[in-house]
């Protein structure tokens, strides 16, 4: 009986060259650097993440290895997540395996609504606002998110011009996708009123022209967030606030939009 003869099968030869040839762009969408007072320094890779996405895994394991080889320092993934599947789902591990071994495995550190509490407190934005920004991402799908929103913003203006503009950008970031993103557009507004003389685009859009025009923005700030929140808005109403031009009162309207329950609760005597 002849004997059959097997041919040893070897792996094809593939360039050992790393190099990226054809440019890709991959962008986190923040890194920080911490050098705590003791111990070693680190890397915080930061990403907002509002749906399970394919191939994502893959992405966060090579930022995780890139900004660690560029830098030298060990790199912490933080994901941060405003539901509870994608939080899951994004916890991973998401592992480069062959067969039972394990080469690499990626491992977010996953900030969701399980595990970041819901801010209510005021006082609270101005001693924790990255705890406080986190948390109004996070929360951007509860039903509280517009109040969340008003009070961040409301608690913004105890900062510099400088610290303000920097939490506000990451809101902006971490709330796309959100049907509250336009909310927070909104009240960005209205932490650069505190910031008079400064140039911000606040003073360029809404405190240039005339008051006419000043008073129909802010009531059609008021409109849009109680429309966003499913809030009726019966038509005396609605003609009491395009009509109006005593910007003070719309202002304190527009404080109340956020977190009212009928559009009668904007003219509730304090």
């Amino acid at each position: 009986m002849a004997r059959l003869q097997m041919k040893p099968s070897y792996g094809s030869p593939l360039t050992p060259d790393a190099t990226e040839i054809k440019p890709l762009e991959r962008r986190v969408d923040t890194v920080l650097k911490v050098e705590p007072s003791e111990g070693d320094g680190f890397l915080i890779a930061i990403e907002f993440q509002t749906a399970r996405a394919p191939g994502k895994g893959s992405s966060w394991s090579y930022y995780v290895a890139y900004l660690r080889a560029k830098f030298g320092m060990p790199v912490l993934l933080v994901t941060v997540c405003n539901d509870r599947p994608t939080a899951s789902w994004a916890a991973g591990p998401f592992e480069c395996r062959v067969g039972t071994w394990t080469t690499q495995s990626t491992r977010p550190f996953v900030l969701g609504p399980a595990n970041v509490p819901e801010i209510t407190d005021e006082s609270a934005v101005a001693r924790e606002p990255a705890l406080a920004t986190l948390s109004a991402i996070v929360h951007s799908k509860s039903p509280n998110a517009p109040a969340i929103l008003g009070m961040v913003a409301r608690g913004l203006r105890a900062f510099d011009k400088a610290t303000a503009k920097y939490w506000c950008e990451w809101l902006e970031v971490g709330l796309e996708n959100t049907p509250v993103r336009e909310t927070w557009r909104e009240l960005e507004k209205m932490v650069a009123t505190y910031f008079p003389g400064k140039g911000t685009l606040f003073e360029e859009t809404y405190l240039e022209g005339k008051a006419e025009g000043k008073a129909e923005g802010k009531a059609e700030s008021i409109l849009s967030v109680l429309e966003r929140r499913g809030i009726a808005l019966p038509q005396d109403i609605r003609d009491r606030i395009t009509t109006c031009t005593d910007l003070d009162a719309l202002t304190l309207w527009f404080d109340r939009s956020l977190t009212a329950t009928t559009a009668e609760d904007l003219f509730v005597e304090e």
